[in-house]
C-alpha cells in the first residue's frame, strides 16, 4: 500500500492573514472565575496604558442580590470615602457598587498566538498583541487605610491654636548634589523605585466599552476576516515547499535567555555551572571563603573529575586544618583597598597571611595577640577573624570547621605541597613582622612538672569512688547522732489514737512506693541516684521536702509537659535564684526528683520515639500533669493517651478523638487551649513538647 494511501487528505482548508486588528488586539483571561461564570453585569469605564499594556476596567455590583451584604457594602463605602460627600469619592451612592479589575501581562512574547476565526472553509488568523489576565483589584483598601491613618493623626494632633496663621521662621540650609556619575545613574535606572515612577508616569487612555451584542461590537469583529482574499496580497503565506519546511523546521539556533535581575553578589547555580571549571571554584570560594573539599565537589557539576578542581582549587585557596580558605591576594586584588579604613591591599594580605597561619599552628586565635603584631585598624582585623573563624565566651575565635583529617589522608601530596608553601609564608611573616622563633612556635598547654592532666570524667569518677569508700565512716556517724538525739528526747512519749473502724494502717514500707513507682515508669538503676545539682550521698528513704514539691507542683501547671532533661535545666535555673545555704542545695538525685514529680499528680508518658531518633535518655522520659482539678483533665487526658501511641499525630485526629469522646461540645478554642499547652507543630504534624529533634 502507498503512503498517500496511508495519510489521505480529507479537506482542503484556506488560511488568510488578517492584519486590521493586528496592533490592537488583545486577549483578556479571568483566571479567578470558570469560563462558565461570566461577569454579566454592567460594564462602567476602561482605560489602558498602550506601553505598558496595562489595562483597568470597572465593572458594577449587583446590590440588589440576595448575596449581597448591605449592611457590609455600606461599611467599606464609609471606610474609604468618610462622611463628606465629594466628586472625588470613589463610592458616590454611600454603597460598594462597583470593583475594579487590575491586569497584569501573562506572557511578553505574543507572536506564537493568534485569534482565529472560521467561516465558509476560511481560516482567518490576527496576531494577538498582548494577553493580558484581570483580576480584581483592592486599592479601595489602600485608601481606606490613608484615610484612617489621617484621622488618627488629626486625633492626636488635637485642636490647635486660632493665631496658626504666623508660621515660625525656619533656618534653610542650602546644599549642592555631586554630579551623578554614570555607575550611580545606570543603578538608579534599574531600581525598582524608578520602574515604578517611570510606569506611574505613562497617562491612561480612556475607552469606550461596547457589549457583546452591540452594533459598534458587530462591526469591529469584521476586521478579524481578511479583507483581501487574493493570492497576491496574501504573500506571507504563499511560501515555496523549502521555505515552508524551513518555517517547520527552523536550525537549531542557541536562544538567549533573558537572565534574572539579581544583585551583582548573587549568582545562579545554572550561571555557575556554565562558566569554565575554573571560574567556577573561584567564585564559589570567593563568596563562601572557607570550604571543605566534599562540600566544593557537590556544588559542582556532577561527573566533574576532581583532579581537575584540586588544581583549580590550589591556585585559589590555601590548605588550613584539611579545609580550602580562600587566598588573600585573591580577596584584596592589586590596587584595591580596605573597605573599612582604606589600607592598601598589600598590607592588607600580609595580616590576613597571618591570620591564616595561624590558624595552621592552633585552633583558637585570640584576636588581642594578632592585632599586636599585624598593627591594622580593629575593624580589618575582625573582618579577618570572622571569615574564617567564630568566636567563643573566654576561648578566643576557633577555627571555623573541624579538622579534615580525611582529605590529608586521601591526598598526602596535596597536602605535603601545601606545608612547604605555608613554610614559605612563614619565613616571609617572619621577616615582615620581625618575629622571634618562639614567636612562630605554636603554643602547647604542658603540665608543670609533677601534675597530672585529668579530664572533668575522670574527676567526676574519682569523686563518686571517694564517696563510696567514705559512705561507712559517714553512716557511723550518722547513727551516733541518732543515737545522741534519741538520748536527748528519751523522757517524751508519744501518744498513739486507736484506730477508728474504718481506717487502715498506712504501709510505710519501701518495697510499696518501688512497685508504685516502677509502675509508673520510674526507673530504679544506680544512674538513678546521681544528682541534679551535684553528687549526693546514698539516702534510704530520701523524701522530698515541701519546697520540692512546691517548685515541681508550680513548674508543671505553667508548662504542662516536660522532659526530664528540660526538667533538670528549669531546676537549676530555679537553685540559681536561691540564696547560698538554702535547703535545696543538698543534692537532689534524678530518682528523687521523677519520684517528686509523680506524687504532684503528673504522670509519665512513655512516648513511642522512632527508632532513628537522636534523643538522649532525659529527653525520652516525658512527664505531664494528669491531673490539674478543672474540668479540661479529661481532654488533657485523652490527648496524652493518644501521644502513648503515636509519635506524631495531625490535628484532624485529637480533633476526631475529641469529638467522639465528648461530643460537639469541644469548640476549636478548646483544641487550640489543649494543643498549645502540651504540644508543638513541625511541618503540618503535632508532638508533645521536648520530644522533636531539631
Amino acid at each position: 500500500m502507498s503512503s498517500e494511501d496511508d495519510d489521505p487528505i480529507i479537506q482542503e482548508i484556506d488560511v488568510y492573514l488578517a492584519k486590521s486588528l493586528a496592533d490592537k488586539l488583545y486577549l483578556f483571561q479571568y483566571p479567578v472565575r470558570p469560563a462558565a461564570m461570566t461577569y454579566d453585569v454592567a460594564h462602567l469605564s476602561a482605560k489602558i496604558k498602550p506601553k505598558q499594556q496595562k489595562v483597568e476596567v470597572e465593572l458594577a455590583i449587583d446590590s440588589m442580590s440576595p448575596n449581597y451584604c448591605r449592611s457590609k457594602g455600606e461599611q467599606i463605602a464609609l471606610n474609604v470615602d468618610g462622611t463628606t460627600t465629594e466628586e472625588s469619592n470613589t463610592y458616590s451612592t454611600k454603597l460598594m457598587d462597583k470593583q475594579t479589575f487590575s491586569s497584569i501581562q501573562a506572557t511578553t512574547n505574543t507572536s506564537r498566538y493568534a485569534a482565529a476565526v472560521f467561516r465558509k472553509g476560511e481560516l482567518h488568523l490576527t496576531p494577538l498583541h498582548g494577553i493580558l489576565q484581570l483580576r480584581p483589584s483592592f486599592s479601595y483598601l489602600d485608601k481606606a487605610d490613608s484615610k484612617h491613618r489621617e484621622r488618627e493623626a488629626a486625633n492626636e494632633g488635637g485642636d490647635s491654636s486660632q493665631d496658626e496663621a504666623e508660621e515660625d521662621v525656619k533656618q534653610i540650609t542650602v546644599r549642592f548634589s555631586r554630579p551623578e556619575s554614570e555607575q550611580a545613574r545606570q543603578r538608579r535606572v534599574q531600581s525598582y523605585e524608578f520602574l515604578q515612577k517611570k510606569h506611574a508616569e505613562e497617562p491612561w487612555v480612556h475607552l469606550h466599552y461596547y457589549g457583546l451584542k452591540d452594533s459598534r461590537s458587530e462591526h469591529e469583529r469584521q476586521y478579524l476576516f481578511c479583507q483581501f482574499t487574493g493570492m497576491a496580497e496574501n504573500t506571507e503565506l504563499v511560501k515555496s515547499p523549502s521555505e515552508y519546511l524551513a518555517m517547520l523546521m527552523p536550525p537549531p539556533v542557541e536562544e538567549e535567555f533573558a537572565k534574572p535581575v539579581c544583585p551583582s553578589n548573587v549568582l545562579s547555580m545554572a550561571q555557575l555551572r556554565s562558566l569554565p571549571l575554573g571560574d567556577q571554584v573561584r567564585t564559589l570560594m570567593k563568596n563562601v571563603k572557607v570550604m571543605p573539599f566534599a562540600n566544593l565537589m557537590s556544588f559542582l557539576s556532577p561527573g566533574t573529575d576532581s583532579t581537575a578542581v584540586l588544581r583549580c582549587i590550589q591556585q585559589v585557596a590555601m590548605l588550613v586544618q584539611g579545609n580550602w580558605v580562600i587566598k588573600s591576594d585573591v580577596l584584596y586584588p592589586k590596587d584595591s583597598c580596605s573597605p573599612h579604613s582604606g589600607v592598601p591591599a598589600e598590607v592588607l594580605c600580609r595580616g590576613r597571611d597571618y591570620v591564616m597561619w595561624k590558624f595552621t599552628q592552633e585552633r583558637w586565635v585570640e584576636r588581642k595577640a594578632v592585632a599586636a603584631v599585624v598593627k591594622l585598624p580593629p575593624e580589618d582585623v575582625k573582618d579577618f577573624m570572622e571569615q574564617m573563624s567564630v568566636t567563643r565566651i573566654n576561648r578566643g575565635w576557633e577555627f571555623l570547621l573541624p579538622h579534615d583529617g580525611e582529605f590529608i589522608k586521601k591526598h598526602p601530596d596535596v597536602a605535603q605541597r601545601q606545608h612547604m608553601l605555608w613554610m614559605g609564608i612563614q619565613a616571609k611573616l617572619e621577616k615582615v613582622f620581625k618575629l622571634s622563633k618562639e614567636d612562630m612556635m605554636p603554643k602547647k598547654q604542658t603540665p608543670q612538672p609533677g601534675s597530672v592532666v585529668v579530664s572533668g570524667e575522670q574527676l567526676v569518677t574519682k569523686a563518686r569512688e571517694n564517696v563510696r569508700e567514705n559512705y561507712s565512716v559517714l553512716e557511723r556517724e550518722l547513727q551516733q547522732r541518732h543515737r545522741a538525739q534519741s538520748q536527748d528526747l528519751g523522757a517524751v512519749r508519744v501518744k498513739q489514737e486507736p484506730l477508728s473502724d474504718g481506717e487502715e494502717p498506712m504501709d510505710t514500707s519501701s518495697s510499696a512506693g518501688h512497685n508504685n513507682a516502677a509502675v509508673n515508669g520510674l526507673y530504679s538503676d544506680d544512674s538513678s541516684r546521681d544528682s541534679v545539682n551535684g553528687p549526693c550521698l546514698p539516702r534510704a528513704h530520701a523524701a522530698p521536702t515541701q519546697e520540692l514539691r512546691d517548685f515541681v507542683s508550680s513548674i508543671f501547671r505553667k508548662h504542662f509537659v516536660l522532659t526530664l532533661s528540660e526538667l533538670k535545666r528549669l531546676f537549676n535555673l530555679h537553685l540559681a535564684s536561691l540564696p547560698p545555704g538554702h535547703s535545696l542545695f543538698s543534692g537532689i538525685s534524678d530518682r528523687l526528683l521523677q519520684e517528686t514529680v509523680l506524687d504532684s499528680k503528673c504522670k509519665q508518658i512513655l512516648v513511642p520515639f522512632p527508632p532513628q531518633s537522636s534523643a538522649e535518655a532525659d529527653e525520652q522520659k516525658v512527664f505531664a500533669l494528669w491531673e490539674m482539678g478543672d474540668s479540661f483533665d479529661q481532654h488533657r487526658q485523652l490527648l496524652l493517651e493518644i501521644f502513648m501511641k503515636n509519635y506524631r499525630v495531625r490535628r484532624n485526629l485529637i480533633q476526631g478523638k475529641l469529638t467522639q469522646e465528648f461530643g460537639d461540645n469541644v469548640t476549636k478554642t478548646d483544641l487550640d487551649r489543649l494543643l498549645k499547652e502540651c504540644c508543638v507543630s513541625y511541618g503540618g504534624m503535632w508532638y508533645l513538647k521536648g520530644t522533636v529533634q531539631s
